[in-house]
């Protein structure tokens, strides 16, 4: 089941921490938060950005790979879930990353069970990563999808960040609090 809820939405960073929940259920171990993206285009930053917010949150217990200083690209991911799973054997790995989407979709985050296939907008094939994807609807898909994000609001692409890099903040919160009542 597809979760998806607006970046206005005052109740989007409660409704991703439902849904991650729901669809992770309890873990044995902290999560690992796989950001992805690149710094160089402001509708792709939102991995990132994210990344970056998650890492500077003192109440986040977890892993985060893909900063605006040290950014995970789509192009890493061949090697990047194999890695995850050896290094972090246990732990749920949970994808974010910017996407192309319909026109009435942008502005939505969602979250969905299963891998991430980032570029899969552009027409990339790459490989496949995370065990939840968060994917921010951040530009309309279109021939031109590339340039588009280079058009994107900075204000929208932040908010985002800042509400899923909230939600993750209380779900690596929550996990960790569930770890050490067991």
């Amino acid at each position: 089941m597809e979760f998806a809820f607006h970046y206005y939405n005052t109740l989007a960073e409660t409704g991703i921490l439902m849904a991650l929940g729901r669809i992770l259920g309890p873990c044995s171990a902290p999560p690992v938060i796989l950001c992805i993206g690149s710094d160089l285009a402001v509708g792709d930053s939102l991995g990132p950005i994210a990344g970056t917010l998650l890492r500077r949150n003192p109440t986040f217990h977890g892993i985060v790979y893909g900063t605006l200083s040290t950014p995970v690209t789509a192009k890493e991911i061949a090697y990047t879930e194999t890695f995850l799973k050896k290094t972090h054997p246990g732990s749920k790995i949970i994808a974010v990353d910017a996407a192309v989407g319909e026109e009435a979709d942008v502005g939505l985050i969602k979250v969905i069970p299963g891998p991430l296939k980032p570029g899969s907008g552009a027409n990339k094939r790459l490989g496949r990563v995370g065990d939840v994807s968060i994917l921010g609807i951040v530009a309309k898909k279109s021939a031109f999808s590339y340039s588009l994000l280079n058009l994107t609001r900075l204000n929208m692409v932040y908010t985002m960040a800042e509400t899923v890099s909230g939600a993750l903040a209380a779900y690596g919160c929550q996990r960790l609090q569930t770890i050490k009542c067991s």
